[in-house]
């Protein structure tokens, strides 16, 4: 009968979670896997035997955080309206940032000095953001949107981009209605790209 698997899925989510927690509330310096397993009650043996050390624990950090955006931008199905789709993705974008705002920096962001993601990391965290590319194309084929794809498409994202940095580092007026300005951003953002 084959060993129990001990280091499962769940506990490499727990320990990358506390990860992210620790690079962006303390900074990289932060990040001991003593002390990631301490705080997540495992072994270093179990960190190790998950990730192999830290450089990969930090590759597999920046792996997460752009799977879990991905994840949240495909559940937009597109529908025949792309207008409205593409304000949805933006919605998406932002429920993303905030469900885990601890891995936006490290997406982001210069939170682990020196760290560089590989070929298949870096091709991996593009893939995340197919759902925009995907939408804005069908957009442009069908009409809706005035082209280049990749034009429309970088500013869609710079506009999500920013207001959400600006949300998650505070930076925003206290009496502001985030929700409903960053939705009429959206919207507003979208005029300049219609036929």
């Amino acid at each position: 009968m084959p060993r129990p698997k001990t280091h499962d899925d769940a506990l490499r989510v727990r320990l990358l979670d506390r990860a992210g927690e620790l690079v962006s509330a303390q900074g990289a310096s932060a990040l001991s896997l003593r002390k990631l397993a301490s705080d997540v009650d495992t072994s270093t043996t179990a960190v190790y035997s998950l990730f192999g050390g830290k450089p990969a624990l930090v590759r597999e950090l920046y792996v997460e955080a752009f799977d879990r955006l991905g994840r949240r931008l495909r559940t937009v199905t597109p529908s025949d309206d792309p207008k409205e789709d593409l304000v949805r993705l933006g919605l998406a974008y932002r429920e993303a940032a905030l469900a885990d705002p601890h891995l936006y920096g490290v997406m982001f962001g210069d939170v682990i000095p020196g760290f560089e993601p590989d070929e298949d990391a870096h091709a991996e965290a593009l893939a995340a953001l197919a759902p925009l590319r995907d939408l804005i194309h069908a957009g442009v084929d069908a009409g809706v949107f005035a082209g280049p794809t990749q034009d429309l498409a970088v500013a869609c994202w710079g506009i999500v981009h920013g207001l959400v940095s600006l949300e998650l580092s505070g930076n925003l007026p206290p009496d502001l209605d985030v929700e409903r300005t960053y939705e009429r951003a959206l919207r507003n953002q979208l005029v300049g790209w219609l036929l």
